[in-house]
């Protein structure tokens, strides 16, 4: 399993951390009639909208070593994208550009995604680090603040 480490630009909309899906996932269990079987988890031509909600959730396994409160109540990941091969690509930031942590932040989310009963979420992970529009206490979530608030963060 490999992973990249980029930096580039993303605009999601100001203020929001956004987990979109851009790429399609070919759905398994489908018979050569085209009927799907019951086992079939992906309607043809996407990523299911449960799989993107699932691949949030997990990432809220996902915490930031030095505040202690998990990335997407934090606003740090601005996007998901599944290609064909069940790979997640996340478009995230972190608080600070010279943060330190990046390694550790990649590991918990390639443990919550790609571990767990029959073999995680996804097949592997890349994070794609991303610095516009930059991280601000704008973006932390409603549960993100209470969480800080009660660390004795003032929100």
């Amino acid at each position: 399993m490999s992973s990249e480490n980029t930096a580039t630009a993303a605009t999601p909309e100001a203020g929001d951390a956004v987990v979109a899906q851009t790429d399609t996932v070919t759905p398994e269990g489908v018979t050569p009639d085209g009927d799907a079987t019951p086992e079939a988890a992906t309607p043809a031509g996407g990523v299911s909208k449960a799989m993107i909600a699932d691949i949030e959730e997990a990432m809220k396994d996902v915490v930031d070593p030095e505040l202690g409160i998990n990335v997407v109540d934090l606003g740090l990941v601005y996007g998901v994208h599944v290609d064909d091969e069940n790979v997640a690509t996340l478009d995230m930031t972190l608080t600070s550009a010279a943060c330190p942590l990046t390694d550790v932040i990649e590991d918990q989310t390639r443990q919550a995604l790609t571990t767990g009963p029959g073999g995680g979420l996804v097949n592997d992970i890349r994070i794609n680090w991303v610095w516009l529009p930059p991280w601000g206490p704008d973006k932390i979530t409603d549960e993100g603040r209470d969480q800080l608030r009660s660390l004795g963060f003032n929100v």
